[in-house]
Formats: structure tokens, C-alpha cells, sequence
């Protein structure tokens, strides 16, 4: 059975860190492609960024030199570490497994003073 349970949303002040977690169960995993994505109120979900099974990376722009996502295969776990927080990053995001099309259920990121 397929599933991803995400950790380490929160509350950070502009300028903060968070890292978000994203275990992976039901699949092969250091093959398999894995992205975040976000969704900020009233807005569409959008694209964060990807890591294939190789380790390419691929970020939006809004997050390129701030955002880095990585991954664990023994851990069967993919990450994103996410710096120099702004406002406009306040979203709840979400873990998804690509080729599937399968989501986490997302955790919340809040950027506030």
C-alpha cells in the first residue's frame, strides 16, 4: 500500500528556516521521482521543485538558491530545506510521488512576524 507522511511545517519568522520531511512506504523509491509542491490561500496548487531517482534537481524560480530538495533511498524519505523564508512562501505543502500521481496529505508552512 502506497503512502507518504509529511513533517515539519510551521511558524517561522521572514528570514527563518524550516525542513520538511517526506516518507515514502509501498514503492520503489531510489528510482522513482519525487516533487513538492504548494498551495497558498485562494491560489492554485504550484510546482516546488523535483528530484529524480538520479538526483537531478529542478526548482521553481520564485525558490531557486534558497529552497534545496533532497533525498534519503535508505530512508526511503525525500526533503526540502527551505531558507531565507518569506511571506509570500506561506502555503500548505505537499509531498508527491510523480510517475503515480500519488499526494501526501501536506503540512503547513506559515512565514509571519
Amino acid at each position: 500500500q502506497v503512502q507518504l507522511v509529511e513533517s515539519g511545517g510551521g511558524l517561522v519568522q521572514p528570514g527563518g528556516s524550516l525542513r520538511l520531511s517526506c516518507a515514502a512506504s509501498g514503492i520503489t523509491f531510489s528510482t522513482t521521482s519525487m516533487g513538492w509542491f504548494r498551495q497558498a490561500p485562494g491560489k492554485q496548487r504550484e510546482w516546488v521543485a523535483t528530484i529524480t531517482g538520479r538526483g537531478i534537481r529542478t526548482y521553481i524560480g520564485s525558490v531557486k538558491g534558497r529552497f534545496t530538495i533532497s533525498r534519503d533511498n535508505a530512508k526511503n524519505a525525500v526533503y526540502l530545506q527551505m531558507d531565507s523564508l518569506k511571506p509570500e512562501d506561506t502555503a500548505v505543502y505537499y509531498c508527491r510521488i510523480i510517475p503515480i500521481d500519488y499526494w501526501g496529505q501536506g503540512t503547513q508552512v506559515t512565514v509571519s512576524s
